[in-house]
Protein backbone atom coordinates (compact mmCIF):
# COMPACT_ATOMS: atom_id res chain seq x y z
CA UNK A 1 0.00 0.00 0.00
CA UNK A 2 1.46 3.01 -1.22
CA UNK A 3 1.86 6.52 1.01
CA UNK A 4 -0.13 9.29 -0.12
CA UNK A 5 2.10 11.90 -1.39
CA UNK A 6 1.41 15.53 -0.83
CA UNK A 7 3.14 18.30 -3.37
CA UNK A 8 4.29 21.54 -1.66
CA UNK A 9 4.65 23.39 -4.97
CA UNK A 10 3.66 26.72 -4.87
CA UNK A 11 0.23 28.36 -6.22
CA UNK A 12 0.15 27.61 -10.38
CA UNK A 13 -0.09 30.93 -12.43
CA UNK A 14 -2.57 31.36 -15.49
CA UNK A 15 -1.10 33.17 -18.09
CA UNK A 16 -4.34 34.15 -19.42
CA UNK A 17 -4.74 36.20 -16.54
CA UNK A 18 -1.24 37.49 -16.35
CA UNK A 19 -1.77 38.82 -19.97
CA UNK A 20 -5.26 40.77 -18.98
CA UNK A 21 -3.13 41.87 -16.10
CA UNK A 22 -0.40 43.26 -17.63
CA UNK A 23 -2.71 44.54 -20.93
CA UNK A 24 -4.52 46.63 -18.36
CA UNK A 25 -1.93 48.06 -16.88
CA UNK A 26 -0.57 49.35 -20.23
CA UNK A 27 -4.07 50.64 -21.19
CA UNK A 28 -3.59 52.83 -17.50
CA UNK A 29 -0.35 53.57 -18.47
CA UNK A 30 -1.26 54.86 -21.59
CA UNK A 31 -4.55 56.57 -20.70
CA UNK A 32 -2.39 58.52 -18.28
CA UNK A 33 0.22 59.90 -21.02
CA UNK A 34 -2.59 60.42 -23.48
CA UNK A 35 -4.94 62.86 -20.68
CA UNK A 36 -1.72 64.00 -19.88
CA UNK A 37 0.17 65.30 -23.01
CA UNK A 38 -3.93 66.34 -23.95
CA UNK A 39 -3.74 68.78 -20.45
CA UNK A 40 -0.28 70.38 -21.72
CA UNK A 41 -1.71 70.82 -25.26
CA UNK A 42 -4.76 72.99 -24.16
CA UNK A 43 -2.80 75.08 -21.94
CA UNK A 44 0.12 75.44 -24.39
CA UNK A 45 -2.85 77.06 -26.46
CA UNK A 46 -4.67 78.69 -23.44
CA UNK A 47 -1.17 80.34 -23.16
CA UNK A 48 -0.83 81.67 -26.65
CA UNK A 49 -4.67 82.38 -27.11
CA UNK A 50 -3.97 84.54 -23.79
CA UNK A 51 -0.86 86.46 -25.01
CA UNK A 52 -2.48 87.13 -28.69
CA UNK A 53 -5.64 88.62 -26.88
CA UNK A 54 -3.76 90.71 -24.75
CA UNK A 55 -1.51 91.90 -27.51
CA UNK A 56 -5.14 92.47 -29.94
CA UNK A 57 -6.50 94.26 -26.63
CA UNK A 58 -3.42 96.62 -25.80
CA UNK A 59 -3.20 97.48 -29.66
CA UNK A 60 -6.45 98.26 -30.10
CA UNK A 61 -7.58 100.55 -27.03
CA UNK A 62 -4.31 101.86 -27.23
CA UNK A 63 -4.40 102.80 -30.81
CA UNK A 64 -8.39 103.36 -31.57
CA UNK A 65 -7.51 106.86 -29.52
CA UNK A 66 -6.05 108.04 -32.17
CA UNK A 67 -7.82 107.22 -35.23
CA UNK A 68 -9.92 109.92 -36.18
CA UNK A 69 -10.57 111.90 -39.55
CA UNK A 70 -7.87 114.29 -39.16
CA UNK A 71 -5.58 111.08 -38.64
CA UNK A 72 -6.67 109.74 -41.69
CA UNK A 73 -6.50 112.76 -44.03
CA UNK A 74 -3.39 114.79 -42.97
CA UNK A 75 -0.15 114.48 -43.29
CA UNK A 76 2.41 113.79 -40.73
CA UNK A 77 3.97 117.21 -39.03
CA UNK A 78 6.36 118.36 -36.08
CA UNK A 79 5.18 117.36 -32.73
CA UNK A 80 2.54 119.49 -31.28
CA UNK A 81 0.69 120.85 -35.25
CA UNK A 82 -1.85 118.09 -35.63
CA UNK A 83 -0.62 116.07 -37.77
CA UNK A 84 -1.94 112.64 -39.27
CA UNK A 85 -0.87 110.12 -41.25
CA UNK A 86 -1.90 109.83 -44.69
CA UNK A 87 1.69 110.03 -46.36
CA UNK A 88 2.65 106.87 -44.39
CA UNK A 89 -0.56 104.83 -44.77
CA UNK A 90 -0.51 106.01 -48.88
CA UNK A 91 3.36 105.48 -49.08
CA UNK A 92 3.12 101.90 -47.46
CA UNK A 93 0.38 100.95 -49.91
CA UNK A 94 2.04 101.83 -53.05
CA UNK A 95 5.37 100.06 -51.69
CA UNK A 96 3.44 96.52 -50.52
CA UNK A 97 1.17 96.79 -53.23
CA UNK A 98 4.16 96.41 -55.88
CA UNK A 99 6.94 94.50 -53.87
CA UNK A 100 3.55 92.27 -54.16
CA UNK A 101 3.30 92.59 -57.92
CA UNK A 102 6.89 91.93 -58.53
CA UNK A 103 7.49 89.01 -56.66
CA UNK A 104 4.47 87.10 -56.43
CA UNK A 105 4.99 85.93 -60.12
CA UNK A 106 8.50 85.38 -59.66
CA UNK A 107 8.02 83.21 -56.30
CA UNK A 108 4.85 81.28 -58.41
CA UNK A 109 7.14 80.57 -61.30
CA UNK A 110 10.14 79.07 -59.19
CA UNK A 111 7.69 76.99 -57.28
CA UNK A 112 5.90 75.91 -59.91
CA UNK A 113 9.52 74.82 -62.00
CA UNK A 114 10.91 73.68 -58.69
CA UNK A 115 7.77 71.20 -58.17
CA UNK A 116 6.36 70.03 -61.62
CA UNK A 117 10.00 70.19 -63.89
CA UNK A 118 13.11 70.31 -61.59
CA UNK A 119 12.90 66.66 -59.43
CA UNK A 120 16.56 66.42 -58.47
CA UNK A 121 18.09 68.73 -61.24
CA UNK A 122 21.34 70.70 -60.23
CA UNK A 123 19.43 74.03 -60.87
CA UNK A 124 16.33 73.36 -59.02
CA UNK A 125 18.44 71.89 -55.89
CA UNK A 126 20.29 75.77 -56.82
CA UNK A 127 17.30 77.54 -56.36
CA UNK A 128 16.21 75.84 -53.37
CA UNK A 129 19.06 76.14 -51.91
CA UNK A 130 18.81 80.30 -52.23
CA UNK A 131 15.42 80.30 -51.83
CA UNK A 132 16.10 78.68 -48.20
CA UNK A 133 18.74 81.24 -47.59
CA UNK A 134 16.91 84.04 -48.04
CA UNK A 135 14.00 82.45 -46.24
CA UNK A 136 16.10 82.64 -43.25
CA UNK A 137 17.85 85.69 -43.92
CA UNK A 138 17.83 88.67 -41.82
CA UNK A 139 15.37 91.46 -43.46
CA UNK A 140 18.51 94.08 -43.02
CA UNK A 141 20.57 91.97 -44.76
CA UNK A 142 18.32 92.74 -47.68
CA UNK A 143 17.94 96.39 -46.80
CA UNK A 144 21.91 96.94 -47.02
CA UNK A 145 22.00 94.94 -50.12
CA UNK A 146 19.60 96.83 -52.13
CA UNK A 147 21.17 100.11 -50.49
CA UNK A 148 24.62 99.23 -52.22
CA UNK A 149 23.07 98.74 -55.41
CA UNK A 150 20.01 100.80 -55.70
CA UNK A 151 21.06 103.49 -53.22
CA UNK A 152 24.38 104.23 -52.57
CA UNK A 153 25.06 104.87 -56.70
CA UNK A 154 22.49 107.09 -57.21
CA UNK A 155 22.95 109.17 -54.04
CA UNK A 156 19.67 108.89 -52.37
CA UNK A 157 16.94 107.27 -50.90
CA UNK A 158 13.95 106.06 -53.02
CA UNK A 159 10.52 104.67 -52.93
CA UNK A 160 11.56 102.36 -55.95
CA UNK A 161 14.83 101.01 -53.95
CA UNK A 162 11.97 100.33 -50.66
CA UNK A 163 9.50 98.64 -53.33
CA UNK A 164 12.92 96.40 -54.36
CA UNK A 165 13.82 94.73 -51.04
CA UNK A 166 10.18 94.03 -49.92
CA UNK A 167 9.82 92.42 -53.68
CA UNK A 168 12.82 90.11 -52.52
CA UNK A 169 11.70 89.66 -49.27
CA UNK A 170 8.23 88.42 -50.89
CA UNK A 171 9.86 85.92 -53.29
CA UNK A 172 10.94 83.29 -51.07
CA UNK A 173 7.71 82.76 -49.09
CA UNK A 174 5.91 82.38 -52.10
CA UNK A 175 8.45 79.86 -53.87
CA UNK A 176 8.10 77.92 -50.67
CA UNK A 177 4.57 77.67 -50.58
CA UNK A 178 3.92 76.97 -54.16
CA UNK A 179 6.36 74.56 -53.93
CA UNK A 180 5.03 72.64 -51.03
CA UNK A 181 1.33 72.93 -51.89
CA UNK A 182 2.14 71.81 -55.71
CA UNK A 183 3.40 68.99 -53.83
CA UNK A 184 0.10 67.66 -51.92
CA UNK A 185 -1.73 67.69 -55.27
CA UNK A 186 -2.80 63.85 -56.11
CA UNK A 187 -0.32 62.38 -58.48
CA UNK A 188 -3.28 60.59 -59.92
CA UNK A 189 -5.28 63.80 -61.36
CA UNK A 190 -1.96 64.79 -63.31
CA UNK A 191 -2.03 61.10 -64.14
CA UNK A 192 -5.48 61.23 -65.25
CA UNK A 193 -5.22 64.96 -67.06
CA UNK A 194 -2.20 63.13 -68.82
CA UNK A 195 -4.15 59.94 -70.17
CA UNK A 196 -7.10 62.23 -71.66
CA UNK A 197 -4.13 63.55 -73.64
CA UNK A 198 -3.77 67.54 -71.91
CA UNK A 199 -0.17 69.09 -72.79
CA UNK A 200 2.05 69.31 -69.62
CA UNK A 201 1.56 72.92 -69.25
CA UNK A 202 -2.29 72.77 -69.72
CA UNK A 203 -1.78 69.82 -66.55
CA UNK A 204 -0.09 72.12 -64.48
CA UNK A 205 -2.09 75.22 -65.21
CA UNK A 206 -5.57 74.14 -65.17
CA UNK A 207 -5.05 70.96 -62.71
CA UNK A 208 -1.89 70.95 -59.97
CA UNK A 209 -2.71 75.11 -59.70
CA UNK A 210 -5.97 74.83 -60.12
CA UNK A 211 -6.19 72.45 -57.21
CA UNK A 212 -3.21 73.95 -55.19
CA UNK A 213 -5.18 77.78 -55.49
CA UNK A 214 -6.29 78.00 -51.56
CA UNK A 215 -2.42 77.09 -50.55
CA UNK A 216 -1.36 79.87 -52.98
CA UNK A 217 -3.11 82.04 -52.09
CA UNK A 218 -2.24 81.60 -48.44
CA UNK A 219 1.62 82.20 -49.16
CA UNK A 220 1.07 85.22 -51.25
CA UNK A 221 -0.84 86.99 -48.17
CA UNK A 222 1.69 85.15 -45.63
CA UNK A 223 4.57 87.43 -47.85
CA UNK A 224 2.24 90.48 -48.00
CA UNK A 225 1.93 90.28 -43.73
CA UNK A 226 5.39 90.33 -43.54
CA UNK A 227 6.16 92.98 -45.54
CA UNK A 228 3.32 95.12 -44.64
CA UNK A 229 5.16 95.56 -41.23
CA UNK A 230 9.37 95.56 -42.63
CA UNK A 231 11.14 98.26 -41.02
CA UNK A 232 14.50 97.29 -41.46
CA UNK A 233 14.83 97.30 -45.23
CA UNK A 234 13.36 100.62 -45.70
CA UNK A 235 15.35 102.45 -43.11
CA UNK A 236 18.04 101.62 -45.93
CA UNK A 237 16.43 102.20 -49.27
CA UNK A 238 13.05 104.38 -48.77
CA UNK A 239 13.81 106.10 -45.22
CA UNK A 240 10.69 107.86 -45.11
CA UNK A 241 9.62 111.42 -45.47
CA UNK A 242 7.57 113.95 -43.05
CA UNK A 243 6.58 115.61 -46.39
CA UNK A 244 4.19 114.55 -49.49
CA UNK A 245 5.17 112.69 -52.20
CA UNK A 246 4.16 109.35 -54.10
CA UNK A 247 6.78 109.64 -56.12
CA UNK A 248 9.14 106.21 -56.28
CA UNK A 249 12.10 108.94 -57.46
CA UNK A 250 11.92 110.28 -53.94
CA UNK A 251 11.93 109.36 -50.47
CA UNK A 252 8.61 107.73 -49.42
CA UNK A 253 6.83 107.40 -46.09
CA UNK A 254 5.67 104.33 -44.50
CA UNK A 255 3.73 102.99 -41.58
CA UNK A 256 6.73 100.52 -40.11
CA UNK A 257 8.91 103.58 -40.39
CA UNK A 258 6.80 106.00 -39.04
CA UNK A 259 6.13 103.30 -35.99
CA UNK A 260 9.95 103.11 -35.65
CA UNK A 261 10.79 106.88 -35.49
CA UNK A 262 7.36 107.97 -33.25
CA UNK A 263 6.90 105.01 -30.83
CA UNK A 264 10.20 106.18 -28.81
CA UNK A 265 9.86 109.68 -28.99
CA UNK A 266 9.03 112.08 -25.84
CA UNK A 267 6.21 113.91 -27.46
CA UNK A 268 3.10 112.13 -26.68
CA UNK A 269 1.06 112.97 -29.73
CA UNK A 270 3.72 110.80 -31.95
CA UNK A 271 3.62 107.93 -29.53
CA UNK A 272 -0.33 108.64 -30.04
CA UNK A 273 0.19 108.55 -33.81
CA UNK A 274 3.05 105.47 -33.66
CA UNK A 275 0.04 103.03 -31.66
CA UNK A 276 -2.21 103.96 -34.05
CA UNK A 277 -0.50 103.26 -36.80
CA UNK A 278 0.16 99.54 -35.60
CA UNK A 279 -3.43 99.11 -35.48
CA UNK A 280 -3.54 100.14 -39.16
CA UNK A 281 -1.08 97.96 -40.41
CA UNK A 282 -3.08 95.49 -38.12
CA UNK A 283 -6.48 95.90 -39.24
CA UNK A 284 -5.41 96.01 -43.37
CA UNK A 285 -3.52 92.87 -43.04
CA UNK A 286 -6.77 91.49 -41.55
CA UNK A 287 -8.88 93.00 -44.22
CA UNK A 288 -6.87 91.55 -47.07
CA UNK A 289 -7.12 87.88 -45.51
CA UNK A 290 -10.87 88.20 -44.61
CA UNK A 291 -11.51 89.45 -48.49
CA UNK A 292 -9.12 87.10 -50.16
CA UNK A 293 -10.80 83.91 -48.59
CA UNK A 294 -14.37 84.99 -49.09
CA UNK A 295 -13.40 85.43 -52.75
CA UNK A 296 -11.98 81.75 -52.92
CA UNK A 297 -15.15 80.43 -50.88
CA UNK A 298 -16.80 81.85 -53.86
CA UNK A 299 -15.28 80.45 -56.60
CA UNK A 300 -15.16 77.38 -55.10
CA UNK A 301 -19.19 77.45 -55.10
Amino acid sequence: MSPTLTQNAGPSTNPVRERTRQNAGLLRRRRLVDSTVTVLCALATLIVLAALASILFTLVSDGIRGLTFDTLTRVTSPPGSGGGLLNPILGSIIQTALATLIGTPVGLLAGIYLAEYGAGSVIANSVRFVSDMLLSAPSILVGLFVYLILVAPVGHFSGFAGVAALAILVVPIVVRTTEDMLRLVPISMREAAAALGAPRWKVVLLVSVRAARAGLMTGVLLAVARIAGETAPLLFTSLGNLNWSVSLARPMASLPVTIYQYAGSAYNDWVQLAWTSALLITTGVLLINIIARLGLRRQDR
